[in-house]
């Protein structure tokens, strides 16, 4: 099927995308005559104004050429293009969450080597990362800085590997993927989730929840070290307080999490959110059902955001090195392209832990 109607990719890209595939896999070759609008309008099911728009694109592009009275030819496109000063990055959101401080990172470090950034918005969504994988492949991206979707590894692989098969270096920030060869930076998430969980064993909470989800390498290491936390202090785990959300952050799940937890009958006396906008979806729902934060229930969160509203308590969180890490990232990049170094680097970062007041020491 050429086409997928329900894909939230423009239909016009579709079928761009498809020709090109065609192209590239020989099945139109140099000096082929493509199907005409008409041809493509019956294979398809699309509108000529769309058909045009892709096959007037291809021609921009080097692909295609129109002859009058003719059709529509397949030419022999230059290869090795030179690459141009610019770098993609692919990440959730720049509008909120730690995105925009990493991106900010990442332009910073360009710029002072002269590059451009291409920023774009894949909503955690694999069909998202694609469609802007294919656009900075256009525009002959030199390098590309990839924060993985909420899609699983091998799916995330496969926008690596498209950049790969153009001879586009990668290199992945924040959250990793099940593949050892991929350049990275991030952060020691177990550690950090290690840290913060001790810290309220410390503090003498003994029933501690959880609210994160299991779509990202970086929650799941939180979670991890959560884990691990409780079994060196001899705490059992739980699976009743451990609330797993399935997906990309989105507050609906969160809402619910946060309700069950604070059930008094659950005697959860702490929380751990697995990043802030958690915490904060939380302190919301715990203002909701008239319990205070942190007299009657502890609450800690990850990244040092800036708070959601400004009367919540000081959050006590790790706070990540974002800018650093989007720093780090671009640097990584840029050597990939000026060939200073090979595949295979990996940068773990070191996050610390920042006490806001948002957790009450536990009379035993």
């Amino acid at each position: 099927m050429i086409i997928d109607r329900s894909s939230p990719i423009p239909q016009y890209f579709q079928l761009q995308t498809w020709l090109i595939e065609q192209i590239e896999q020989g099945v139109f070759k140099t000096d082929d005559k493509i199907p005409t609008e008409e041809e493509l309008a019956q294979i398809t099911g699309l509108a000529r104004a769309t058909i045009r728009q892709a096959i007037q694109n291809l021609v921009h592009m080097g692909y295609l050429i129109r002859k009058k009275r003719l059709g529509t030819f397949v030419i022999e496109r230059r290869t090795g293009r030179e690459k141009k000063p610019m770098i993609g990055i692919l990440l959730p959101d720049i509008r909120t969450g730690y995105a925009p401080i990493l991106a900010r990172g990442a332009e910073d470090e360009a710029a002072r080597s002269n590059y451009s950034l291409i920023l774009c918005n894949t909503d955690d969504l694999f069909v998202k990362a694609d469609f802007h994988a294919t656009r900075l492949i256009e525009n002959s991206v030199s390098g590309v800085v990839f924060i993985p979707t909420a899609a699983d590894d091998e799916r995330n692989h496969q926008i690596v590997d498209k950049f790969i098969r153009h001879n586009i270096p990668v290199v992945l920030a924040d959250r990793t993927v099940q593949f050892q060869d991929l350049d990275y930076v991030t952060t020691d998430n177990f550690d950090g989730g290690y840290k913060l969980t001790e810290y309220l064993i410390q503090k003498g909470h003994t029933r501690i929840g959880i609210s994160l989800s299991d779509r990202f390498s970086t929650e799941r290491d939180r979670l991890s070290g959560y884990k691990r936390a409780l079994l060196d202090h001899n705490l059992p785990i739980d699976p009743d307080i451990i609330m797993i959300h399935r997906g990309p952050f989105v507050e609906k799940p969160y809402v619910q999490h946060a309700r069950t937890l604070l059930k008094r009958s659950n005697n959860v006396s702490a929380i751990f959110a697995g990043h802030d906008r958690i915490a904060y979806v939380v302190f919301s729902v715990a203002e909701q059902m008239n319990i205070s934060i942190p007299e009657e229930v502890s609450l800690v969160g990850y990244d040092d955001l800036e708070p959601a509203c400004t009367h919540m308590v000081p959050l006590t969180t790790m706070h990540q090195p974002i800018y650093e890490m989007g720093q780090e990232s671009m640097r990584m990049i840029i050597n990939r392209i000026s060939g200073v170094c090979n595949g295979g680097q990996q940068l773990v970062l070191k996050s610390v832990f920042k006490d806001g007041g948002s957790v009450k020491e536990r009379n035993l």
